[in-house]
């Protein structure tokens, strides 16, 4: 995992329900962790594009539904800074599901683009994606 290259602001805090955009089985996650997130006390962990989470399945196959499993966050409609001055900011908020820690997808195709960001931390979410934004 490599470190971003923009200033992302994180837009989905803790506790969120996000769609995701793949065909892995689940449809809605609720981000119940952010993992490397440090932040002061009292203070609710929040994530943005790039960033590795712990989601529940709200919504998706019988199997997986009631399950915690790892995804990152493709989309968001929150707009953040890249390091050119420009300001990026999509239409929904998307997730990945993955199937280890390592950043391997657990889907075989994504739906809508990928922000950029992700793509460079995430060489494997990259290989799957059709379009890079």
């Amino acid at each position: 995992m490599k470190a971003v290259k923009a200033r992302v602001t994180r837009g989905l805090p803790s506790q969120a329900y996000v769609e995701t955009c793949d065909n892995s089985g689940a449809k809605v996650l609720k981000i119940v962790a952010v993992k490397g997130h440090k932040t002061v006390r009292g203070r609710i962990p929040a994530a943005g594009v790039g960033d590795f989470i712990q989601g529940a399945v709200k919504k998706g196959k019988l199997e997986l539904r009631k399950t915690v499993v790892p995804a990152i966050i493709v989309r968001q409609r929150r707009p953040y800074r890249r390091s050119d001055g420009m300001r990026v900011q999509f239409e929904d908020n998307a997730a990945v599901v993955l199937k280890d820690d390592k950043g391997n997808p657990k889907g075989t195709l994504f739906k809508g683009p990928i922000a950029k960001e992700v793509a460079e931390r995430w060489p494997a979410v990259a290989k799957v994606a059709r379009m890079i934004l």
